[in-house]
């Protein structure tokens, strides 16, 4: 399985996960890792990174990794996500996220992705599914 992290983070940069500032630092069919730098424009109060963002940052880990896995013409929407918080990401460092497959099947794709700070401690993990749109 070749690394496509390039060719993703082109795709990507146009749209909502560029503006968040992720970097995809490895993306493969069976394993997606990324990077973001927490900002002050992420943040909900000063110096914590806002939940939604760290959902989203998940999110868009768990499209990259359906998409890989498709089939030619089809597409994917998440249907659902749930998310653990267990410590606050900290505006000035940069987080970082491997993401994982549970399930891969015909009509869903399951993945998991933990993210951590600087000191590898984790700081949510995100299961979610996404739905296989046929072309």
């Amino acid at each position: 399985m070749d690394d496509q992290s390039a060719d993703i983070q082109q795709r990507i940069q146009p749209f909502f996960g560029g503006t968040l500032g992720i970097r995809i630092t490895s993306a493969a069919s069976a394993r997606v890792t990324a990077e973001l730098d927490v900002r002050d424009d992420l943040c909900t109060v000063p110096g914590i990174c806002h939940g939604g963002a760290l959902m989203a940052f998940a999110d868009q880990l768990g499209a990259v990794g359906t998409s890989m896995n498709l089939p030619p013409g089809a597409g994917t929407t998440t249907i659902e996500s749930k998310t653990n918080f267990f410590r606050p990401a900290v505006a000035g460092t940069t987080i970082t996220a491997e993401c994982l497959p549970i399930n891969l099947g015909r009509r869903t794709h399951t993945w998991q992705t933990n993210i951590r700070n600087p000191e590898g401690k984790l700081i949510a993990q995100v299961t979610q599914t996404q739905f296989v749109l046929e072309g």
